[in-house]
């Protein structure tokens, strides 16, 4: 699994963080996510996959 974060669509929901946390994280300056981990082991594939289904902003983009 590979992660990519499109920053410019991000709309600083948290809602990737509150699923990934182990992964996403949010600058403080203006809650934008951060990508802690591009390639997280197996066991937190399933919480990347729903961070990027339930991103409002779309901004997650993972390939397998």
């Amino acid at each position: 699994m590979q992660i990519t974060i499109d920053e410019a669509k991000c709309c600083g929901a948290g809602q990737c963080v509150l699923v990934a946390p182990e992964v996403f994280d949010q600058r403080d300056e203006d809650g934008i996510v951060v990508l802690l981990d591009t390639t997280p082991d197996a066991g937190q594939h399933a919480a990347v996959r729903e961070a990027a289904t339930i991103c409002p902003a779309a901004a997650i983009q993972v390939r397998e």
